[in-house]
């Protein structure tokens, strides 16, 4: 598995995302975007991603978009441990290591597709 945040761990991701189904979004709806940023990132790595959610399917690009439906904010070990399953996003939303902005509506269907797709992914 590659590093986190680097190039071939986008890559990985991308592949995982475009093979794991269906996205439940109604025909007309339009894209979600959801920005993670990362403050205290190494500069070696993008300081934020976007989780994109449309009726193609789902993508993750490094670098954060304008157009974003909300942005979660967290610390760059806690990013990390997420991935690697130390912790939920549950747990970490409840002991306030995610701080959210915009829509926080925009994030649920994000996070339904994810368990559903991932189950390891909560």
């Amino acid at each position: 598995m590659a590093d986190f945040l680097s190039a071939g761990w986008f890559a990985e991701l991308n592949e995982t995302l475009a093979s794991a189904g269906p996205v439940p979004l109604a025909g007309d709806a339009p894209t979600v975007r959801v920005v993670i940023e990362f403050p205290d990132a190494p500069t070696s790595v993008p300081h934020a991603m976007t989780f994109s959610l449309s009726r193609e399917g789902a993508s993750v690009d490094p670098g954060d978009h304008l157009a974003a439906d909300a942005i979660l904010r967290l610390s760059f070990a806690d990013a990390s441990g997420l991935t690697t399953g130390q912790f939920d996003s549950a747990s970490a939303l409840r002991e306030g290591r995610i701080k959210v902005r915009g829509d926080i509506n925009a994030v649920v269907p994000v996070l339904s597709w994810l368990q559903q797709a991932h189950p390891s992914a909560h």
